[in-house]
């Protein structure tokens, strides 16, 4: 369990208030209008929490090369509007404007920086959290600055300048979504309610292979229901011909993680085949038709695109009568009409469990909010990949950060937040 200091331990009143955010959202190419608004919509209780602060906020938006690539200027507007009042804006990160900007701020009032990906340091600094400290964005900001918030969850897997470069330098805290994403993941984690399940699926199949190695060797999960990409490897390695369709298909998205994927997932089936539970049957996709076909009369050289009718319900059932289901991943192409069934199926079943439901981050959540399940479930988490390597026992460098900062600044962080 994350020991790291929150909001709670700090007066932030008066005080100038670094927070690095992630607000990373889908865009119109075209008119970079916002698709979805739900981050910028998840900082406001942090936000509110700083009422009393001078706040300065690091985000990005996207990465060099992508044609969602641009500034936090339409960030900043947007977030004004959600919080009915203007947010200052400063096309600088780091700078002369930037540290200008910062100086003027009154108390109450929110100040967003430019998009910390346009700088060659954050995108570029390698090292630990000592050398990450000596950029000279985190020693310029550092240096106007009483209090380090990270409330970025879905960058936790990262180690970069704006996210652990303050370890050392100033207090640094979890906001409300760090926070709230710790305490979550770890009430399914470490004294999860049984039957615990994890249903892992998708086309990340290394991750997932590496989480419910991690949660069935630490006895946290009592079955692994494997769907999507997942399903497809570990049928081939339980002996069935999946079609050098799929086959090559793996192997493609696998990439250089092929054979440790695959030696890892032969020891699972080894050492837990009475907990893992796969397809009984698959839908492929034949000339654009579905077409259910039992594993048992495999092989097809039809690409297999979604659970076949008996095992969504299997899995549906399963569900329905657990204590705690890890949900990462799609049950299939959910993208396809026809093939979208399991998926579905499989969401429905997770809101009508009273299990406690923990989703990770991507299309599986993007889909729960589409469907209106939002509230059905016990957490929906923010981050993809930083809820995969969380969940698989991964130290995240966020989280790491967090904790040596508490080390460090907790027998006088009050002293020094309100010197």
């Amino acid at each position: 369990m994350a020991r790291v200091l929150t909001l709670d331990n700090v007066n932030v009143d008066n005080k100038t208030v670094l927070v690095r955010v992630d607000i990373n959202s889908p865009l119109r190419p075209d008119t970079k209008a916002f698709l979805d608004t739900t981050r910028i919509k998840a900082i406001v209780p942090t936000l509110n929490r700083l009422s009393g602060a001078k706040v300065v906020l690091l985000a990005h938006q996207s990465r060099p090369g992508k044609n969602d690539f641009t500034t936090t200027l339409g960030h900043s507007r947007e977030l004004g509007r959600i919080l009915g009042r203007p947010i200052k804006w400063v096309d600088d990160l780091a700078g002369e404007k930037a540290m200008n900007a910062i100086e003027s701020l009154k108390v109450g009032e929110i100040l967003m920086l430019n998009n910390v990906r346009m700088y060659d340091e954050e995108l570029n600094s390698k090292g630990n959290f000592h050398q990450l400290s000596e950029t000279t964005i985190v020693q310029n900001l550092a240096s106007v600055a009483d209090l380090f918030v990270y409330d970025a969850f879905a960058c936790a897997h990262r180690s970069t300048a704006t996210g652990v470069g303050f370890t050392h330098l100033i207090p640094c805290v979890a906001g409300e979504v760090m926070n709230n994403e710790i305490t979550k993941l770890d009430l399914a984690l470490q004294n999860p309610a049984r039957p615990c399940l994890a249903v892992l699926g998708g086309i990340k199949v290394d991750d997932s292979i590496a989480v419910a190695d991690h949660m069935l060797r630490n006895n946290i999960c009592d079955e692994f229901w494997a769907t999507g990409g997942v399903a497809n490897l570990l049928l081939e390695l339980s002996g069935y011909n999946i079609g050098s369709v799929n086959h090559d298909f793996l192997v493609k998205e696998l990439g250089k993680n092929w054979h440790q994927t695959v030696e890892t997932a032969k020891a699972l089936i080894v050492d837990f085949k009475e907990k893992i539970h796969l397809p009984v049957d698959v839908a492929a996709n034949i000339e654009d038709n579905r077409v259910d076909i039992e594993v048992e009369k495999l092989p097809i050289e039809a690409p297999i695109f979604d659970l076949g009718i008996q095992s969504i319900r299997n899995l549906s059932a399963a569900i329905k009568n657990a204590g705690t289901v890890h949900l990462n991943g799609p049950a299939g192409v959910f993208e396809r009409p026809d093939f979208a069934f399991g998926t579905i199926e499989m969401l429905n079943a997770c809101a009508e469990s009273k299990a406690y439901v923990v989703v990770g981050g991507g299309h599986t959540a993007t889909l729960i909010v589409k469907h209106g399940l939002r509230n059905k479930m016990g957490h929906l988490s923010t981050g993809g990949g930083a809820c995969l390597d969380y969940i698989a026992g991964k130290i995240l460098p966020a989280v790491a950060s967090l904790e040596a900062s508490a080390n460090a600044f907790t027998l006088n962080i009050q002293k020094a937040v309100d010197q």
